[in-house]
């Protein structure tokens, strides 16, 4: 997919006072890192709702080139396996020694579903724009993700999704302006924050504590923002107008 880097607007909108973490990395840096969607701005937001300590064990799941990895090493002084399976790790450690992190942060190339870690490993895990690729069905959350976590430990989650679910038999209910964009952006795997609670709920072993799209409109805003930023060519976002696409954020807690 060939894109066009606005730069200009990214020095600009990547200076936005309201996230003032991100507003410390270098604009180009973070247009460089992109993989669909603005880590920076989604992690910023969904750690606030976290409870992030220092020295705290934490899996980056889905990291692509580590820009999220790095971000909460630095931010929140954690150690950090940065697992991704398409990135090289050898390309990721070169981004992580360029800000002196080695000891903290920790590259691996590897499937969601074969993540080499024992039981109750870490104190949180984070994945952000990975969920919808691969946790959709009935059985990853409760067999392969939550097992990774310590009891009480917190997992948070911000996925490209949809405010409302579509009911009806697909296509046949996808509106217009989003049916060419189906099959080639995988909306069949996007859907609403109430979805993604509901699908938590039903591995019996969690509680959810968010389940909303950011206040103020901002998931789409966001999603918005970055399509303008990175130039796709495909303007999902542009053309639907705030009518359905959104991110939504999650928070939930192992109970057992």
């Amino acid at each position: 997919m060939t894109t066009k880097v606005n730069i200009p607007l990214a020095r600009e909108l990547l200076k936005n006072p309201n996230f003032p973490r991100t507003c410390k990395y270098d604009p180009e840096w973070l247009v460089n890192l992109d993989l669909g969607c603005p880590t920076f701005w989604l992690l910023e937001r969904l750690c606030e709702k976290m409870n992030l300590e220092s020295g705290m064990r934490i899996l980056d799941l889905g990291c692509g080139k580590a820009g999220g990895a790095i971000f909460l090493a630095k931010e929140f002084e954690v150690e950090v396996w940065a697992v991704d399976s398409m990135v090289s790790q050898s390309e990721n450690w070169e981004r992580i020694k360029e800000f002196n992190l080695e000891t903290r942060v920790f590259p691996l190339r590897a499937d969601a579903r074969e993540l080499p870690f024992p039981r109750d490993f870490f104190d949180a895990i984070i994945c952000v724009n990975s969920l919808f690729f691969f946790a959709t069905d009935d059985i990853y959350l409760k067999h392969y993700l939550i097992p990774r976590i310590k009891i009480g430990g917190q997992i948070g989650s911000v996925v490209p999704g949809f405010y409302e679910d579509f009911n009806d038999s697909p296509p046949l209910d996808i509106p217009e302006h989003l049916k060419e964009y189906w099959a080639s952006c995988m909306l069949y795997t996007w859907h609403s924050a109430k979805w993604w609670k509901r699908h938590w709920l039903k591995t019996e072993q969690v509680e959810v504590e968010v389940a909303d799209n950011f206040p103020d409109n901002e998931g789409y805003q966001t999603y918005l923002e970055w399509e303008r930023i990175i130039g796709y060519p495909q303007k999902i976002a542009e053309d639907d107008r705030g009518r359905n696409i959104t991110f939504s954020r999650l928070v939930v807690r192992r109970t057992k």
